[in-house]
């Protein structure tokens, strides 16, 4: 190709052009299942920053040298996700045919905020939506909408949540007395975001002390009653099932009656554990969820759908579009009182990309049931790891994992100070994830730095998470021998470097 010649398009829709790309794709899938090479990069941010230091491309490159970049720059020293040693982050391994539909949902290019737009994707949204409020137990006044994530889902939900509370805020704001709403301290930081945000301030946020990383009923109501006598309006209460740190559920039975009791609206931030709906074994846990005026719940966390898909759900759809209350004429069309089918009129979005297609096709291929059995299978998982490190004396599990993510901390031989261990677990993360040898997290609790585990590739088992705590224990005890403090040097595929603690 040469400067000012445009590409040949038609030679970029053939199948061979995108074979070339497709053959990248799987052959990063086959690499990481296998669990050959390394789990992620063991190049620094300001490294991998340099590689694509370069002027704007002008002319172009054939589809040969893209490739070949592609692999070279960009697979090469991404994290490796279907690698069975890669416990991190809550980002999952996606099922194959969720993978195959992204392709075409590119190709097809909808935008599911307008049927007109996306005739059959908005069909498809809209029963989705429908089957997953069945799954918590609402009727047919329930509905929702697809979003961008658990971040996006809170925040709409706190938005309809301030609809109803407020109804003039749209036109008027929230004034100079704005409510507030009651969260966890283990909730995650998505609600004191949308708190701001949404013009309330951070202020009126109130957090209810833990009971075991969960949200204390009993200091909730008593916090409740404290606001009412003080004439404080209360817009919400937000429970957590499957909290980020510990994956700990809120008592939703608990929290719901005390809202209903005082007609609060309850919105449940289940971006990780609503998946439980699916389980056989694991349900219970969400005992109480029907209570909730909203849910915020991401398949692509437990349903293992690729980013980006998320859910927010709702007991009365009519409240989702109250938050909404402006109108565009030129776009949303339905009689008065009907529901209107256009999505876009219960979306924080616009341009809306079809993601839901994703999930409609593994519930076609993998039933709910199979889903389910997915989720129990990464709790059997780690709950066999976290009786592995109750058995080992190096180690001290911090939680009992109620999903699949499990905190711990080496402790050694126990005579160390807590400020030391949490130098060593704190350097012991970063020197264990720069190995390649596998990939964990780490979080501080109850003021004490912890290692985090989150088991989310069914291909993990007992095998591998052994691998990890024999792993880290032994890299532990090089640390500890050479007097490897944060700071002074590391131990990473052994050599020693001055900067990676």
């Amino acid at each position: 190709m040469t400067s000012g010649q445009l590409p040949d398009l038609d030679a970029d829709f053939a199948r061979e052009t995108a074979a070339r790309f497709f053959d990248v794709a799987l052959a990063y899938i086959e690499r990481a299942r296998s669990g050959d090479g390394s789990v992620s990069t063991a190049l620094t941010p300001a490294q991998l920053a340099e590689r694509f230091q370069e002027a704007l491309p002008v002319a172009g490159m054939s589809v040969d040298a893209l490739v070949a970049r592609i692999e070279r720059d960009v697979v090469s020293d991404a994290n490796r996700l279907m690698h069975p040693m890669a416990m991190g982050h809550q980002v999952s391994p996606p099922l194959p045919i969720a993978i195959w539909m992204e392709p075409l949902i590119a190709a097809m290019n909808q935008s599911v905020a307008v049927s007109e737009m996306s005739p059959t994707g908005t069909a498809v949204e809209t029963r989705v939506m429908r089957w997953m409020c069945e799954l918590v137990g609402w009727g047919a006044h329930s509905g929702g909408t697809f979003t961008s994530g658990g971040t996006e889902a809170t925040f709409t939900a706190l938005l309809a949540a301030r609809a109803a509370a407020c109804p003039d805020a749209w036109q008027e704001g929230v004034g100079a007395d704005p409510p507030v709403v009651l969260c966890g301290e283990h909730a995650h930081y998505a609600i004191t975001r949308a708190v701001a945000q949404l013009g309330l301030g951070m202020k009126r946020a109130v957090v209810i002390p833990s009971n075991g990383y969960r949200m204390d009923p009993v200091a909730l109501v008593r916090t409740l009653d404290m606001l009412a006598r003080s004439g404080t309006r209360v817009m919400a209460v937000v429970a957590t099932s499957g909290s980020t740190a510990t994956g700990s559920f809120d008592d939703l039975e608990a929290i719901g009656a005390a809202c209903e009791e005082r007609g609060i609206w309850l919105h449940v931030d289940g971006a990780h554990g609503a998946s439980a709906l699916l389980s056989s074994m694991h349900r219970a846990r969400l005992h109480g969820i029907e209570r909730a005026s909203s849910i915020a719940w991401d398949p692509h966390k437990m349903l293992l759908m690729p980013l980006q898909a998320g859910m927010l759900l709702v007991r009365d759809e009519r409240r989702l579009e109250a938050a909404f209350a402006q109108r565009a004429p030129y776009l949303f069309h339905g009689a008065e009182g009907e529901r209107v089918i256009d999505q876009g009129v219960r979306s924080f979005l616009c341009s809306r990309r079809a993601d839901v297609l994703k999930l409609w096709a593994a519930l076609e291929r993998y039933g709910a049931s199979g889903l389910g059995a997915i989720y129990d299978a990464l709790c059997e998982t780690t709950r066999g790891m976290w009786e592995s490190v109750r058995s080992r004396a190096a180690f001290e599990a911090v939680n009992e994992p109620e999903c699949n993510i499990l905190c711990f901390r080496w402790i050694g031989d126990g005579r160390r100070s807590d400020a030391e261990l949490d130098a060593i677990n704190l350097a012991l993360r970063e020197r264990w994830n720069r190995s390649g040898r596998g990939w964990i997290t780490t979080t501080l609790l109850g003021g004490r730095r912890v290692l985090r585990v989150t088991v989310m590739n069914p291909g993990t088992t007992s095998e591998h998470t052994e691998q990890t705590l024999d792993g880290l224990q032994g890299m532990a005890a090089i640390m500890v021998d050479n007097e490897v403090v944060s700071g002074q040097s590391s131990v990473v595929s052994g050599r020693s470097t001055p900067q990676d603690a």
